[in-house]
């Protein structure tokens, strides 16, 4: 991670002189180029009344027309919507507009287990044959061109809705409202589902419709469309409206959240309410979620809400039970060190795979695609990437070779394919690992002076906000900090508690999912980069920072210590002016999972420079090349030894060797890479397996047959010590083993005296 702070010029003067505010506000409002009188009014002051005129988007006039068309005649319209917030919120903005005009209006959601995303041609049918004169897709509908075709060939029209990215083809549709279409004259082009949805409903009303603000809000911030625009408007008076939303759908929701009316936040819409109406998709039919937005009744709406907590409760379970399981297949499997993961397992739930894949996306730095099974037999999954590698552009290719269907964008995707493909999906996505300009950047705004810290602070803050995609939550750095009060927290110790000390001023931090934090680290910490927020506890309020991340360097001792031991630490520090590598085959771990520059890493061997601090982030294969490396002149030496390229932790008991032989002998049907699937059954995980297999080939024990392994007739008897591979490889782990184990001050010594010769 390369943190670069933002840049613009000051805000003039007199502005900040008119809109009152303070420099670090001027500073916040600069840096997201909201920088003129007109900007800064909109800012502060523009309400729904300054929304465009709806029919400047692309096909309204013809949608208004039809569907009034409909509600004259009495014509059965049905709102055809999708299962995620925004397609839920979207669904109810619509269904209740159109009631209220008196229309006979009915809404369906796709089941995502039995119907997938999207327009589904045999639900037109049940739709259509159900008396459905009129269907209004919304958050979705761009893709369906069949679907489309067949309600026009039987009498129906379909009124498309949707904010998603065109296909090469656009459906015949009676009318295509889209917020993005190519040429439009609509000034505001990323609105959500919900978001389109609520221009239509204005234009449809002749009325700003300030009551569905709090919907379209929570569509907004659940799709991570912009917030800046007309987006900020939505967001900011969709807030305020929910605040002090009388619908009894949301209050229960909000309650059962543990939130209170009056106090919720962007924050509060994005990690507490939307991830619930989620749920409901993931585990269930979403619409259980659309009626209890459009119910009227306390009673009611108060029972739809307990059962949607109970099915977030699950979502979170199902979460965690399919990472862990996914977590132990990479291990099982000896994945740990391909560039990319394809994870599958038939008992996978369908309804959480994107969420664990990019849960697995973060832990490891790898793409990833998580599948599962479906009833039908139909293997599905949802894949998540890294910055620097096009998802969308790797799997394409594959779409009409390997998957059945896909669709997605730079960063994620959801596929379908036949079950006997996934070993080429896994050999092809490996092959098409590349990272283009790897090292992921992340913005930060400003210095943060501890000095004068209180809660005004964090209300000038959020003048700038809510804050969400293209207005992003401020971020601030700490530079040199004195730190104090160091402790693990929370319930596995892997959350961090610290206080933060500068030229007299004092903040509390807390960094979550930081558990490779520790006392040892401290001295080499630079600089905090954290956002701002209120912490309440026993019903007092304080500032605290959250940690985003860290900076280390090498400490500022009146003595340089020539060598450093950081064995233990997992966490790789990017203070080194050179990483050096043993291996030539680490070098796209170090890049790419590891996450350093390209231009700071060397081999050992080629490595020429001199008085440079470098870290030895790999193990060396033997003492021969261990010293060679501490030949050379460096100012400084941090001893990592992170990783290796050994091919077993260990070798593998005698008797496994027997227990291979014996099933190879018995099952001589078996190709090596279906060792996968025996390896547990044999106790063994897979890179022992083909450890084991490497060295019954070079003592001459087995064999293939074409592409099957099988046992030699007649096997000259010879022990397992004539394979020098077996030899070579217990002598290498001794030494990695030693090297990391060997006690501190024994090994620094020996570095010195090294060094020093």
């Amino acid at each position: 991670m390369k943190w670069q702070q933002r840049t613009a010029e000051q805000l003039a003067p007199d502005l900040i002189e008119k809109y009152q505010l303070s420099p670090l506000a001027a500073q916040l409002f600069a840096l997201r180029g909201i920088n003129t009188d007109e900007k800064l009014d909109f800012w502060f002051n523009a309400t729904e009344e300054n929304l465009a005129d709806p029919l400047l988007m692309h096909d309204m006039d013809k949608a208004t027309e039809r569907i009034n068309q409909a509600i004259d005649k009495g014509e059965k319209i049905t709102i055809y919507g999708d299962y995620d917030a925004d397609g839920i919120t979207a669904t109810t903005i619509m269904t209740e507009t159109l009631g209220i005009l008196g229309a006979d209006v009915h809404y369906f959601i796709p089941d995502r287990f039995r119907d997938g995303y999207g327009p589904n041609l045999e639900r037109y049918k049940d739709i259509i044959a159900d008396g459905t004169k009129l269907i209004i897709t919304v958050d979705n509908g761009v893709t369906g061109i069949e679907e489309v075709e067949y309600a026009k060939k039987h009498g129906v029209d379909v009124i498309i809705t949707d904010h998603h990215t065109f296909q090469e083809k656009k459906p015949a549709a009676a009318a295509i409202v889209h917020c993005n279409y190519p040429g439009q004259k609509y000034p505001f082009d990323d609105y959500c589902g919900a978001g389109v949805a609520y221009t239509i409903c204005r234009n449809l009303m002749q009325d700003t419709m300030p009551e569905l603000l709090d919907l379209a809000m929570i569509g907004t911030i659940g799709d991570m469309v912009k917030i800046t625009g007309e987006g900020h408007i939505i967001v900011k008076r969709g807030l305020e409206v929910l605040n002090q939303t009388s619908r009894p759908g949301l209050r229960a929701l909000i309650k059962n959240a543990g939130l209170s009316l009056g106090s919720i936040n962007e924050t509060d819409v994005g990690f507490n309410i939307a991830p619930r109406l989620n749920a409901v998709g993931r585990l269930a039919n979403a619409n259980l979620a659309v009626e209890l937005l459009l119910s009227d009744d306390d009673i009611a709406a108060q029972k739809i809400a307990d059962q949607i907590e109970e099915l977030n409760s699950q979502r979170k379970e199902l979460t965690t039970k399919v990472y862990d399981q996914c977590i132990n297949l990479i291990r099982k499997n000896s994945w740990q060190r391909p560039n990319t993961l394809v994870l599958y397992d038939p008992d996978f739930h369908e309804g959480v795979l994107g969420l664990v894949a990019n849960k697995i996306v973060e832990k490891t730095h790898k793409p990833t695609i998580v599948l599962t099974k479906n009833e039908a037999g139909e293997v599905k999954g949802s894949g998540r990437s890294i910055i620097g590698f096009n998802l969308f552009a790797a799997l394409n290719p594959l779409k009409d070779k390997l998957l059945t269907k896909f669709g997605g964008h730079d960063f994620a995707c959801g596929l379908s394919m036949k079950e006997e493909q996934i070993k080429a999906l896994r050999k092809q996505f490996e092959e098409s690992f590349h990272v283009e300009n790897g090292l992921e950047t992340k913005d930060y705004d400003m210095e943060l002076p501890l000095n004068g810290l209180t809660l005004q602070t964090l209300a000038q803050i959020n003048q700038v906000g809510p804050f969400g995609t293209d207005d992003p939550q401020p971020i601030f750095s700490i530079s040199d900090p004195t730190i104090t009060h160091f402790l693990k927290i929370g319930k596995d110790k892997n959350h961090v508690k610290l206080t933060v000390n500068k030229k007299g001023g004092s903040l509390s931090l807390i960094g979550f999912d930081k558990s490779f934090l520790n006392n040892n680290l401290l001295p080499f910490i630079s600089k905090i980069f954290i956002q701002l927020s209120l912490n309440t506890f026993r019903k007092q309020v304080s500032l605290q920072g959250i940690i985003e991340g860290v900076d280390f360097a090498s400490p500022k001792l009146a003595v340089p210590i020539p060598v450093i031991d950081l064995r233990q630490e997992r966490y790789v520090m990017g203070f080194a002016d050179r990483y050096l590598l043993f291996d030539k085959k680490n070098i796209p771990v170090v890049k790419n999972r590891l996450q350093i520059d390209d231009h700071k890493i060397s081999l050992v061997k080629d490595y020429e420079q001199s008085g440079e601090t470098v870290a030895l982030l790999d193990v060396p294969r033997n003492q021969v090349e261990f010293n060679s490396a501490l030949e050379k002149n460096y100012q400084q030496i941090y001893l990592r030894f992170l990783l290796d390229q050994l091919p077993v932790e260990q070798i593998p008991a005698k008797s496994y060797f027997g227990k291979v032989l014996k099933y190879i002998y018995t099952h001589p049907s078996l190709e090596p890479e279906d060792y996968r699937t025996v390896a547990p059954y044999l106790g063994l995980d897979y890179a022992n397996v083909l450890f084991i297999l490497r060295v019954f080939f070079e003592l001459g024990f087995v064999k293939m047959d074409g592409s099957k392994l099988v046992g030699e007739a007649n096997p000259q008897k010879r022990p397992l010590t004539d394979s020098k591979y077996l030899m070579a490889t217990a002598s290498q782990i001794k030494f990695v083993r030693q090297l990391r184990t060997m006690p501190t001050q024994k090994l620094i010594t020996y570095v010195n005296n090294m060094a020093n010769n």
